[in-house]
């Protein structure tokens, strides 16, 4: 049972380190970072169609995705993902109050 447990705190922190990289390398605000840019194009497009004096449709430059892709599934996997992070956090932070204990004392 003991090593049950080691695994699973073992696993749980390169599953917490694996999303902390991605974030800390910016991962989530290049893929913002995208879509700010096709804005950008499409706000020229409809400028340069407005200079040309074409019949304006915001259809045409709004991209509205609104697919909704999230499932019982995925719903699950969220609740479970944003609980691990809680307590992974949570046991963090009291590993390194407990340590500086130690350290000072």
């Amino acid at each position: 049972m003991n090593r049950f447990f080691r695994n699973f705190v073992f696993i749980c922190f390169i599953i917490y380190f694996a999303l902390y990289i991605s974030q800390a390398s910016g991962f989530y605000e290049y893929k913002n970072s995208r879509k700010v840019s096709l804005t950008n194009a499409q706000i020229k497009q409809f400028e340069r169609d407005i200079d040309r004096g074409k019949k304006i449709d915001l259809k045409k430059y709004i991209d509205v995705n609104n697919k909704g892709y999230q499932n019982s599934i995925s719903k699950v996997g969220l609740s479970i993902s944003s609980t691990s992070e809680k307590v992974i956090c949570k046991f963090i932070e009291e590993t390194f109050k407990v340590l500086s204990k130690v350290m000072g004392e």
